[in-house]
C-alpha cells in the first residue's frame, strides 16, 4: 500500500510540475504576442503570480472554502452518532493519526467527498440523501472510498492540480476575452515596432495554445483522477472488507443523481459520484471511471485485498493494471459477512437524516403525551403549539428559541411536526 502512495506522490508531483509548465508557457505566448521578447517574460511573471496567489489562497483555507462552497454543515457525534461511528471505524482502518471533520449537506441527492491537504485537516461531507438511501454496508462503503482518497493523499493531488488548472484557465480566457474586444491594438503596436510579422506569427501561437492549454491541462487532470478513483474503491474494499457494500451504494447513487445537488465544477470531481457527470459513461474529459465498471470490478472480486482488486480489474480489462502497483503480493484477506443490524427501513433512516438536519438547525423539540415530537425552528414566534394529532396546547419557551434565530440570522414562522 505505501508502494502505491508513493507512487501517487511521484506522479502528482510531476504532474503538478507539468502543469506548471504549462502555465509558463502560455503566460510567455501571449506576454510576447503582445510586446515581443520582454512582453513574453513579463507574461511568466504575470501567469505564475496568478497560480501562486490561487494557490496560496487553497493552501490556507480551501478545505473550508469547498465545504461552504458545497453548503456543508459540520455535525458532532450527539448530531449524528452512526455516521461519527462509521467514520472512525474507517479511519482506524486506514491508519489515520487524527479523526477527519465530519459534515452533512442537506441535499436528497445521495453522494459525498473528501477535502484535506493533510491527514489532519481532512474532512468528509454526506448528503442527507446519502444518509437516508444506504443501509450501514453501504454507507461504510462510502466513507471507506472517501477515507482511502485522504489515507492516498489523493485530496491534496486534487486540491493543487484543480487550482493549477483552474489557474490556466482563468489566463486564457482573460486573454482570449481581450483579443475579443480589443484585437486591433496589439497587432498595431507590435507592428509598428518593426516585427509585424513574428508578431503576426507569435499572436496566432498564442491564441491556439491559450484555446488548447486548458484543454490539454484537463486532460491530464481527468486522466489522473480517473486512476486515483479505481485506487479508492479498492482501499474501500480493504478497510471494509465487504466490496459488495460500495458496489451496492454506487449502484443507488448513480440512479439517484439529478439536479438536487447545487455544487460548482470545481467541487464536483471530488465527489464519490461526479453529480454533474452521466454516470454510465465514458469520455476523456470525465474525472471518474464509468460507475457501471467500478460496480463490476468490486462485485468480480474474490477477496478484499488491494492484489484482490488489481486481479478482478485485470480479469475484465484484458490484463490492464488499474491501480498502477508492482508485484502485489495476493494476501489471503477473505470477505466478510454482511451486516446483521441494518435500519429496518427506508423511512426509518429518512427520519434519521432530517433529525440529524434539524439538530444541526437547532430546531427545539416538544415531546406531546401522545407520543408525537413537535419540532420548531429557531424563529417560531408563537407563545404556544398545537399538537396536530391530539389538538394538546403547549407552550413555547420563545426566548431562547428567538436567540438563537438571531445567532443563525434566521427569521421563521412556521413548525415541522414529525413523529
Amino acid at each position: 500500500m505505501w508502494d502505491i502512495i508513493q507512487s501517487n506522490r511521484r506522479k502528482s508531483a510531476a504532474l503538478i510540475i507539468l502543469l506548471a509548465a504549462v502555465i509558463m508557457v502560455l503566460g510567455y505566448a501571449i506576454g510576447f504576442s503582445i510586446e515581443s521578447q520582454a512582453g513574453g517574460l513579463f507574461g511568466v511573471l504575470v501567469a505564475m503570480i496568478i497560480w501562486v496567489v490561487m494557490m496560496l489562497t487553497s493552501l490556507t483555507g480551501g478545505e473550508q472554502i469547498l465545504l461552504a462552497s458545497a453548503g456543508a454543515h459540520e455535525v458532532n457525534h450527539d448530531q449524528a452518532p452512526q455516521l461519527f461511528n462509521v467514520v472512525e471505524e474507517m479511519k482506524i482502518a486506514a491508519g489515520l493519526p487524527v479523526m477527519p471533520r465530519v459534515y452533512i449537506i442537506d441535499s436528497d441527492v445521495p453522494n459525498a467527498f473528501a477535502v484535506g491537504l493533510n491527514a489532519q485537516r481532512a474532512a468528509i461531507a454526506v448528503t442527507t440523501g446519502l444518509l437516508a438511501r444506504l443501509n450501514r454496508d453501504e454507507l461504510q462503503g462510502v466513507i471507506g472510498h472517501e477515507m482511502g482518497h485522504v489515507a492516498n493523499r489523493d485530496t491534496l493531488f486534487m486540491t493543487l492540480a484543480g487550482v493549477t488548472v483552474g489557474a490556466i484557465i482563468l489566463i486564457a480566457d482573460l486573454y482570449l476575452r481581450g483579443m475579443w474586444y480589443g484585437s486591433g491594438r496589439s497587432r498595431r503596436s507590435s507592428s509598428d515596432k518593426g516585427g509585424g510579422q513574428a508578431a503576426a506569427i507569435m499572436l496566432i501561437v498564442a491564441i491556439v495554445f491559450a484555446i488548447l492549454a486548458p484543454i490539454l491541462a484537463q486532460l491530464l487532470y481527468f486522466a489522473c483522477s480517473r486512476r486515483r478513483e479505481y485506487l479508492a474503491d479498492a482501499s474501500s474494499a480493504q478497510f471494509t472488507r465487504f466490496p459488495t457494500g460500495l458496489a451496492s451504494a454506487l449502484e443507488k447513487i448513480s440512479a439517484y443523481q439529478g439536479p438536487g445537488l447545487q455544487i460548482s465544477r470545481a467541487v464536483a470531481p471530488m465527489f464519490t459520484v461526479n453529480p454533474l457527470a452521466a454516470a454510465g459513461t465514458s469520455s476523456v474529459f470525465g474525472t471518474h471511471p464509468p460507475t457501471a465498471d467500478r460496480i463490476r470490478v468490486l462485485r468480480s472480486m474474490g477477496g478484499a485485498s488491494l492484489a484482490a482488486y488489481d486481479q478482478a480489474y485485470r480479469s475484465l480489462h484484458n490484463d490492464r493494471a488499474a491501480i498502477g502497483a508492482r508485484n502485489l503480493q495476493a494476501a489471503d484477506v477473505p470477505v466478510r459477512e454482511a451486516s446483521a443490524a441494518q435500519p429496518a427501513d427506508a423511512a426509518s433512516r429518512l427520519r434519521q437524516a432530517t433529525n440529524i438536519m434539524h439538530k444541526v438547525n437547532q430546531y427545539a423539540t416538544i415531546a406531546c403525551s401522545c407520543g408525537l415530537t413537535i419540532k420548531l425552528p429557531p424563529g417560531y414566534d408563537q407563545p404556544t403549539v398545537t399538537c396536530p394529532r391530539c389538538k394538546k396546547e403547549h407552550p413555547v419557551a420563545l426566548a431562547p428559541m428567538l436567540a438563537m434565530a438571531q445567532a443563525a440570522g434566521q427569521s421563521l414562522d412556521r413548525t415541522q411536526i414529525t413523529k
